[in-house]
């Protein structure tokens, strides 16, 4: 059988090349100290790095850069999601080769330090997206290149695994068409790729068709059937995956499992891994203690206000839902009046879907103050402190009332499968112009998208969205 180019050997290809890049990086860092007229100046004339800071640099780059994924093409699909774990994975590689070089080489100049990290993130940003663009283009088409995979049944879950491997087809994956039973679909062209013959022919298919591997797709109801193909398919020299139609009782992603050499298929794990949970929460804490301690004045200002405005409590706690669904009491400052609660039947609005939408402009119950601070996202402030609590993150879906979780259906609770959020992929893409059910699927997008690079790019973007006041009423 042709030897395809799969997901192992493109990540085997990737830490090759970086140990290569992070060597030239090294290289041209000491070249440009000599060359540039500021590293002259400070350079001692002669002096060269000494080899262990090479094998130093080397090993301490590829661990973090593994470390983060780097060399796991399955988790890195998206290039914005690769760029942030090369940073990321940079960054930390940078900052324990510093605390390495402290203790044993000081004479290390700092200047071809910084130029160390610049070239060699350079390059390898530059040698991913060459090769996201050989892929694309010339890679793509070339025979021997790619896993040619024949997906048996066009059902719903077999044009999603289909969505999902043509996605990733970059890295090595090509889809040669369904194989299905109703007679209906056969001949049919679905999603851009044909149903080539029923599922009885699949020896006959994939072999004339040379398929590496046969992914099966079929509904649960259809045990005996996945037996009978798996069955024909121990003939061939083809690699056989199944894909249990049990996705659609998960939250958000399901994860298999041998436990006494029995296998599980976990429909509720976290989303998040373990090293990803630790660095939100870290992340967490530090900024909202930084947050809290610069908004201690503005928000001493804010409580003033809302006291002169009106009478009531200065902040309103609130049941919501948290990552789980775990409820928890949010603080806020209160932008309404003091018996907003008792009215809340008045403004509520059900659309003929039967979606409810119960944040409008003009809502009667909002203060004066209120409204200022509800535009500018001010009555937020305060929910610093559940971050630090642990109840929330700075970034994630918005949590929500219980009554209105009541109210969802089964795809919307998925959104409760990471940390809710003081910030988050709606409120930088529209905020309250959305109705409930398309603010979900902002946050689906935010929990499939999930990395630490998403984080910080929505808190980049939050400032503006802010600003814009588009949405907050």
């Amino acid at each position: 059988m042709r030897k395809a180019l799969g997901l192992t050997s493109v990540g085997q290809i990737l830490l090759v090349s970086d140990a290569l890049l992070i060597l030239l990086g090294m290289l041209l860092a000491e070249q440009l100290r000599r060359a540039l007229p500021f590293g002259q100046a400070i350079s001692v004339a002669g002096t060269e790095l000494p080899w262990p800071v090479y094998v130093l640099a080397e090993i301490i780059w590829i661990a973090a850069l593994a470390g983060w994924g780097a060399y796991d093409p399955r988790r890195i699909h998206r290039w914005y999601a690769e760029a942030g774990t090369v940073l990321m994975g940079s960054a930390t590689g940078t900052m324990i080769l510093a605390g390495v070089l402290y203790l044993t080489f000081r004479e290390v100049s700092r200047l071809e330090f910084v130029y160390f990290f610049l070239v060699t993130v350079f390059l390898l940003l530059t040698w991913r997206a060459l090769m996201r663009l050989y892929f694309r283009t010339v890679g793509r088409g070339r025979a021997g290149s790619e896993n040619r995979v024949l997906i048996v049944g066009a059902g719903e879950l077999g044009l999603r695994v289909a969505q999902v491997l043509v996605q990733r087809g970059r890295w090595g994956y090509h889809l040669l068409g369904y194989l299905d039973d109703a007679p209906d679909k056969i001949g049919t062209r679905l999603h851009g790729h044909d149903v080539l013959a029923s599922i009885r022919e699949v020896a006959a298919v994939a072999t004339d068709r040379g398929a590496d591997e046969v992914w099966v797709c079929l509904p649960g109801r259809s045990y005996e059937r996945v037996q009978w193909v798996v069955s024909e398919l121990e003939k061939l020299p083809v690699r056989v995956k199944i894909a249990p139609d049990f996705f659609s009782l998960a939250l958000v992603r399901a994860r298999a499992e041998v436990i006494g050499g029995i296998p599980f298929i976990g429909l509720r794990d976290p989303i998040l891994t373990r090293s990803q949970r630790t660095m939100k929460r870290l992340f967490d804490s530090l900024g909202s203690l930084i947050l809290l301690a610069l908004l201690a004045i503005p928000m001493l200002a804010i409580a003033v206000a809302i006291r002169l405005d009106s009478p009531g409590s200065v902040l309103f706690r609130q049941k919501r839902v948290g990552e789980n669904g775990k409820l928890f009491g949010m603080v806020k400052f209160r932008t309404m009046r003091a018996d907003a609660e008792a009215l809340q039947d008045q403004v509520l609005v059900e659309t003929p879907e039967g979606q409810v939408i119960h944040k409008l402009p003009g809502d009667p119950r909002v203060t004066r103050v209120g409204r200022f601070l509800r535009r500018y996202s001010l009555d937020e402030l305060p929910q610093f402190w559940n971050v630090l609590r642990g109840d929330m993150s700075l970034v994630g879906p918005r949590p929500e009332m219980p009554w209105l979780v009541d109210r969802y259906a089964g795809w919307q609770r998925k959104r409760f499968a990471v940390p809710q959020g003081v910030t988050g992929w709606w409120q930088v893409n529209g905020r309250s112009d959305k109705p409930m059910h398309l603010s979900t699927e902002d946050d689906l997008f935010y929990i499939y998208h999930y990395s630490l690079w998403l984080d910080f790019k929505i808190l980049l973007m939050t400032p503006l969205a802010v600003l814009r006041g588009q949405g907050a009423f």
